[in-house]
């Protein structure tokens, strides 16, 4: 079933995106209940999208390119993060209500692997030359460190606060680390699973969204405690530029093809920001949908996915695409 059959939506459910420059592609049914939603990760090469459905305890399986849910992985209490990893043909899942890390054949869509993941654990990254996934213990205040060829833990790294999200950065192969509470970004050299600096980040409150950009030399961070955005370059370790986004900031995301930045924020506003060299600059902003906090853009078809957890009583994923 494509896009176009896969849903007439009322008028009333249309989001309001006269102030953004994207067009409403589709809005899917998404299964189980109006429960929030988390974390969402995607393959383009085999078309699949992993969402986080927080509420149900569940993994939703979706074919970008069928415009389909193929299948839904349970089992995954309180799931909060999901990565997936196309070179292991994995996606892990932060299970916080058993506090493990479940690991997902992506080819069969099975559960294979369970791992203790901390007190809460929540984003993840992973450093593909030492084969180790990393993974925020939100209230633990530590980075939880699995060797993802055994499935084992094997270290545990004290942060000495509330933990954000984690991401890796390709240029420096360094695990940077969200430390909300002391408004820092922390840095791990994977190779050691050791802190190498801990970098002061002005004007952050409640740090906890992260997104490196590579070929811009910039990672973008997301305070949900002041809504606002920054942006740090990644050769100075310095905040260069700070903007305001919509209410209670979360999740970022990419899109290459034309350097622009989504920032989707709990109260349903999209801000969306562009990059031009190491300047980047505020283009857009304007309500996309109800608790629009997760994005996911596809780099292939420059389509952004936003699962809503209510749209008429009924879980969605909200299709949008450039205009």
């Amino acid at each position: 079933m494509g896009l176009s059959a896969s849903l007439a939506f009322a008028k009333s459910d249309t989001p309001t995106v006269a102030k953004l420059p994207l067009e409403h592609v589709a809005d899917v049914p998404l299964p189980g209940r109006a429960t929030r939603f988390d974390y969402e990760s995607g393959d383009p090469a085999r078309n699949l999208l992993f969402v986080a459905h927080l509420g149900d305890g569940e993994v939703v399986a979706f074919d970008m390119s069928a415009g389909r849910v193929v299948a839904t992985i349970p089992e995954v209490e309180e799931v909060h993060g999901v990565l997936v990893v196309p070179e292991l043909a994995r996606v892990f899942a932060s299970a916080t209500g058993t506090n493990e890390v479940v690991a997902i054949d992506e080819k069969t869509l099975k559960i294979i692997a369970r791992t203790p993941g901390g007190s809460y654990p929540d984003g993840m990254a992973y450093a593909p030359a030492v084969h180790k996934l990393y993974v925020s213990d939100e209230a633990g205040n530590t980075e939880t460190v699995i060797d993802t060829t055994t499935n084992q833990r094997v270290a545990t790294i004290a942060l000495g606060g509330e933990v954000g999200n984690t991401q890796y950065d390709p240029v420096s192969q360094h695990i940077f680390v969200n430390v909300q509470t002391r408004r820092q970004l922390i840095e791990i050299d994977p190779e050691k699973d050791a802190i190498v600096a801990r970098i002061d980040l002005p004007g952050a409150k409640g740090n906890h969204g992260l997104l490196i950009v590579p070929e811009l030399h910039l990672a973008f961070v997301a305070c949900e405690g002041n809504d606002r955005l920054l942006v740090l370059d990644m050769r100075t370790m310095r905040v260069s530029q700070s903007f305001d986004v919509g209410g209670g900031p979360d999740v970022l995301a990419f899109d290459s093809s034309d350097r622009t930045i989504y920032v989707a924020s709990e109260s349903g506003t999209v801000s969306m920001f562009k990059a031009d060299g190491m300047r980047v600059t505020k283009v857009a902003e304007g309500a996309l949908g109800p608790n629009a906090h997760v994005v996911y853009v596809d780099g292939k078809t420059r389509r952004s996915y936003f699962p809503l957890k209510s749209v008429e009583g009924h879980p969605m994923l909200r299709i949008m695409a450039p205009r």
